[in-house]
């Protein structure tokens, strides 16, 4: 579970809702401990890209990662006006993955960055965790 939410955290397109999903009904895993690798995994994800923003330029990363340069500016921008707290939102797709490398651009508080990336993917696995047990 730490290694599929830990893909589905960083830019890779992979959705580790499935695998959680799929674990938790078919292998009668506790769902608390998965939600706690999870959440770990999706949180080390992001961070990955967070320190991707902290030493790329924006030409870089939208060169490397295929991210339009005016989507990095745009969400760079909305995010230096919110603050660290908006990476409780890093858990969107295509969205959160542009949260975690604009906060890196802006070298927001790692530790508030690491703190709001929990909240947000903890609440999220909640959610989806007990969304597969309630549909088993």
């Amino acid at each position: 579970m730490a290694l599929a939410s830990f893909l589905a955290g960083t830019f890779v397109p992979f959705s580790s809702e499935a695998v959680m999903g799929a674990l938790l009904v078919t292998t009668g895993m506790d769902p608390f401990l998965t939600i706690i690798s999870g959440t770990i995994g999706n949180v080390l994800g992001s961070m990955f890209n967070y320190y991707i923003g902290r030493i790329g330029s924006i030409e870089q990363i939208s060169k490397w990662m295929r991210i339009k340069e005016r989507r990095l500016r745009k969400t760079r921008d909305y995010v230096e006006k919110k603050g660290s707290w908006i990476a409780a939102f890093s858990f969107l797709p295509i969205f959160g993955t542009a949260i975690s490398i604009s906060l890196g651009i802006l070298r927001a508080n790692v530790w508030g960055v690491i703190f709001w990336s929990f909240v947000g993917k903890f609440l999220r696995y909640i959610i989806v965790a007990y969304s597969a047990i309630a549909l088993k």
